[in-house]
């Protein structure tokens, strides 16, 4: 690990005052300080923002629920208000994970096999900052690529709460990360389908999002056909898999809100 400045700012004012472009931002650090460790990342400052309060918190506002970014994966499990996102932030990795890790920095992370990105996206969530609010469908831009700008801070996600919602993964054993994740929610503008883990990026799937719309069952998938061209092919699951696994995942998920 190469030197650096440790800084732990107590206000999101203070914070944002810190950032230039030769600092980074310590939410979780389950990404960030393995790369330090194996100086494959070599910033002058490091701002920790575990100490800013107001960016902690599970708030559940009339038909919205405001997630803080510095509440961890544990606290959204265990409070929020929608169960598909409960159940969702319950899954990731495990206890020391949960207890540790943000949905911020997950978020801002954007890893192609994270969780949070297919909970943001399909249900419609606002990722909002200390300069604006950025649609789910707008913030996630490419491999561990968002629109976030420099110096920009992610202070909540806002979700707004679906009529029914729910998330099937095929994970690995050991990371717990999604092969293929599969969110499917029906909202007040209408079904949405969020597949993580299968491509380089969070990706809607609109073909299944119009065949629930007129049957929301999983008879309404049987003659969906995924195409593998661009999904994740390494040595967890073929491209081709995967184009099956969402398949089945979003059947499942359909089926589990049927129920």
């Amino acid at each position: 690990m190469y030197d650096f400045d440790y800084k732990r700012p107590s206000t999101l004012d203070e914070a944002a005052s810190l950032i230039n472009e030769d600092s980074v931002l310590l939410a979780g650090g389950h990404t960030l300080l393995p790369t330090l460790k194996q100086r494959l990342a070599q910033p002058e400052t490091l701002v920790d923002l575990s100490a800013i309060d107001s960016l902690r918190g599970v708030c559940p506002d009339g038909d919205k629920l405001a997630i803080g970014a510095m509440t961890t994966h544990a606290e959204v499990a265990n409070k929020a208000t929608i169960p598909a996102l409960a159940s969702l932030a319950g899954g990731i990795g495990d206890p020391q994970v949960r207890n540790r890790g943000t949905i911020g920095g997950s978020v801002a992370n954007n890893d192609p096999a994270a969780d949070y990105p297919a909970a943001v996206v399909g249900l419609n969530a606002v990722v909002n900052t200390n300069k604006r609010a950025i649609s789910a469908d707008d913030f996630f831009v490419d491999l561990f690529e968002t629109a976030l700008d420099e110096g920009e801070i992610i202070t909540n996600v806002t979700f707004p709460t679906p009529d029914a919602a729910a998330y099937m993964k095929f994970d690995n054993p050991a990371s717990r990360y999604a092969i293929v994740g599969v969110m499917v929610a029906k909202t007040s503008g209408g079904v949405r389908v969020a597949v993580t883990g299968a491509g380089p990026c969070v990706f809607r799937q609109s073909e299944m999002e119009a065949a629930l719309s007129g049957d929301f069952s999983p008879r309404a998938l049987e003659n969906i056909n995924v195409s593998a061209d661009g999904l994740n092919s390494d040595i967890h699951a073929s491209a081709e898999y995967r184009a099956n696994l969402i398949k089945v995942l979003a059947k499942r998920a359909v089926a589990q809100i049927n129920g």
